[in-house]
């Protein structure tokens, strides 16, 4: 894949460029095709239509950086479990 910086016209031209470099790669099934919300979505669209393979979306919660000492908390996607 081609590292050379182009401009596109939105989001979607920017995920159908890269399906065709992926499409190079031939790339073995089962393919998923994995997007993060908040600008990810429109490009992944494009490569999971081009690759004919499923899409998902991925949520993220982006965690900033705590004091030193300060207790880290973990917590499921699915919520809490209790006993």
């Amino acid at each position: 894949m081609a590292l050379t910086p182009r401009v596109f016209a939105d989001r979607a031209a920017a995920g159908a460029a890269l399906a065709r470099e992926i499409q190079q790669r031939r790339l073995a099934p089962p393919v998923l095709v994995l997007a993060l919300p908040r600008g990810g979505v429109p490009v992944a669209s494009e490569v999971a239509a081009a690759l004919d393979a499923p899409l998902d979306v991925m949520l993220v919660q982006s965690r900033h950086a705590r004091p030193a000492g300060a207790r880290h908390r973990c917590r499921r996607l699915g919520g809490h479990r209790g006993a």
